[in-house]
């Protein structure tokens, strides 16, 4: 700044404000919606709030680095989707997801664990499986099972193949061999060999995430469903533990799965098949859902139906083009969250990694898992997502409240401008006002640009930054009064009362965006929206001072208005007047040296 008011021309710099000013509402009544307010956060307009709770196959605590891990990716598929304005925190062993307007649906499949992977088919059964013990003799014909190879499956099996030209064979046929119909003609083996190990309890969970008896549900049903045994060293299934196995396993459409995000990759699966009434053996992983690259959704004119096409990554098409060329005439099962979402038969080798996973999906669930699998898998599985519908009426109501008190503060604070600083008091009013209009254009805009939404914690943050605005003119005129004070015209005050004043109100806006700079940093939630405001409002404080309240101070002071440069006008006559008490006597003390 210049030494003098004189060469301040402080035009230039009210120019310039008006000129950000434009821009900025420019940018708010002419981009976007062309709505001039800000977004509003889901305690002010409502919303819903999902919260997903941890859960371990042993009932233990999850680690901060898998619940981070969970809490980004879901980010992620928050941002994929273009739900705005959307929260997603750590409460924990719990990730709240919040989501103000009427955007809820879409985060209720945000939590799901999306564990995909590549397993090879080795038999499947249609349902229910009659155990061995209670099938009847060979002779007579099983009551229920698998069709026999050479019979069409029903009409829910998903449709063939991963990349390849359809075939007449639908997802659940061979090879696969029927199952049910081959128990009642081979002998069962060796007990000693086939009966599941025993499941252990679960203990205890140490912090809640998951009570005993759903830990307890999960191990009993990896001991069956997961024995190592359900498969032979020859690769054939052991009959009996298999049909134990499927037995075990309902496959309602909402039924819940106890492994469903517990399962070992390591090991075989009995598995249920979505959209159909097939149950699958399935071979270990031999390709894990981490090597997908990429993932979109379509519709397959050739099939008539939604679908969901994947690529891989390098090693996951090296992978995948191995299998494909050592298992033409088999069956991969893609198996999502323990469900088998298509089984189709393998034609041809696929060496491109280009793959299509077929189903009888509708357009919004092709689109959910295509978005599911494209922003990555959850390293934990969550209990079901519980959805609650978060009213405005009492975030309203406490922003009407809010908005009253600040509106009293704000009078009482005018009021007092202008009793104590009187047309310095108007300055500080007007600067109050534009410094207002700075913020809420820049809050439409963030809104529009980073989906920043405005709640009550916000508010509080912008309600105190007008205390810190507020104070940069009380620092500013008090310096002046000071200038005064020691024997100054007004004119000469206000370029040294604004050298030493900028230092302070430099220091005190420093600190106070430092403070709001580590909140955000360290804190979560409403408390961030809160230090956002109040360090946004502080930067901007630093121009509303700059460009506009120094300047109009400048042109008062040298304005040839009387009325607007009296002192007295300014409440600044008091002062004044001690000022030149105090040069009189000065100038008396040093007479009085002089004849001496």
């Amino acid at each position: 700044m210049a030494a003098s008011a004189g060469h301040l021309r402080p035009g230039r710099y009210l120019a310039l404000f008006a000129l950000i000013v434009i821009v900025l509402y420019a940018l708010v009544f002419l981009t976007g919606n062309h709505k001039p307010t800000p977004k509003l956060g889901i305690d002010l307009q409502g919303g819903t709030r999902v919260t997903l709770t941890a859960r371990t196959p042993d009932g233990g605590q999850p680690t901060r680095e898998s619940l981070n891990q969970a809490r980004q990716i879901i980010e992620r598929r928050v941002n994929g989707i273009g739900v705005s304005g959307t929260e997603v925190l750590l409460d924990g062993t719990n990730v709240v997801i919040t989501v103000p307007g009427e955007q809820g649906d879409q985060a209720k499949n945000l939590g799901k664990t999306a564990k995909l992977g590549f397993r090879k088919v080795v038999a499947n059964a249609t349902q229910p499986v009659v155990p061995p013990q209670t099938a009847p003799p060979a002779t007579t014909p099983p009551t229920s099972g698998a069709p026999k190879s050479s019979t069409p499956p029903p009409s829910g099996a998903p449709s063939a193949t991963s990349g390849a030209p359809s075939t007449k064979n639908g997802g659940g046929g061979a090879p696969g061999a029927a199952l049910a119909q081959q128990q009642t003609t081979t002998p069962a083996a060796p007990s000693s060999s086939t009966t599941p190990p025993a499941s252990t309890p679960a203990p205890a969970p140490s912090d809640g995430s998951v009570d005993a008896q759903t830990a307890q549900e999960i191990q009993a049903a990896k001991a069956v469903r997961q024995n190592p045994q359900l498969i032979g060293a020859d690769g054939q299934p052991n009959q009996e533990l298999v049909a134990k196995a499927m037995a075990s396993l309902t496959c309602a459409p909402n039924a819940k799965d106890p492994l469903e995000g517990n399962d070992d990759p390591k090991l075989p699966l009995v598995a249920c098949g979505d959209h159909d009434t097939y149950k699958y053996l399935l071979e270990p992983e031999f390709l894990p859902g981490t090597e997908i690259a990429d993932s979109t959704s379509g519709y397959d004119q050739q099939r008539g139906q939604w679908v969901v096409n994947l690529s891989f990554k390098s090693d996951g098409t090296k992978t995948w083009a191995d299998f494909t060329s050592k298992n033409q005439g088999q069956q991969a099962a893609f198996v999502l969250d323990t469900q088998v979402v298509s089984a189709p038969n393998i034609q041809v080798a696929i060496l491109d990694g280009n793959t299509q996973i077929t189903g009888k999906f509708t357009q919004s669930e092709a689109k959910d898992l295509s978005d599911i699998l494209k922003y990555g898998s959850l390293p934990l599985s969550f209990s079901s997502s519980d959805a609650t519908t978060v009213s405005a009426t009492l975030g309203l109501a406490s922003l009407q409240a809010g908005l009253i008190a600040g509106g009293i503060g704000l009078l009482v604070v005018f009021v007092y401008c202008l009793f104590y600083y009187r047309l310095l008091g108007v300055l500080t009013i007007l600067s109050l006002a534009l410094s207002g209009a700075l913020v809420f254009a820049v809050l439409i805009l963030l809104g529009r640009w980073i989906g920043y939404t405005l709640d009550l914690a916000g508010i509080a943050g912008l309600i105190i930054a007008i205390g810190i605005t507020a104070d940069s003119f009380v620092i500013y005129f008090e310096r002046l009064k000071d200038e005064i004070r020691e024997g100054r015209t007004f004119r000469s005050a206000v370029p040294r009362g604004w050298v030493r004043a900028r230092r302070t109100i430099l220091a005190s806006d420093g600190v106070s965006f430092l403070a709001a700079a580590i909140l955000y940093v360290i804190a979560v939630g409403d408390v961030q929206g809160f230090a956002f405001t109040l360090g946004m409002s502080t930067v901007l404080d630093l121009v509303v001072v700059y460009l506009v309240t120094h300047p109009l101070v400048a042109m008062v002071s040298t304005s040839k208005n009387e009325f607007l440069s009296n002192p007295r006008h300014l409440g600044l006559g008091a002062v004044q007047q001690v000022g030149s008490q105090r040069k009189k006597s000065t100038s008396v003390g040093r007479a009085n040296v002089k004849e001496a």
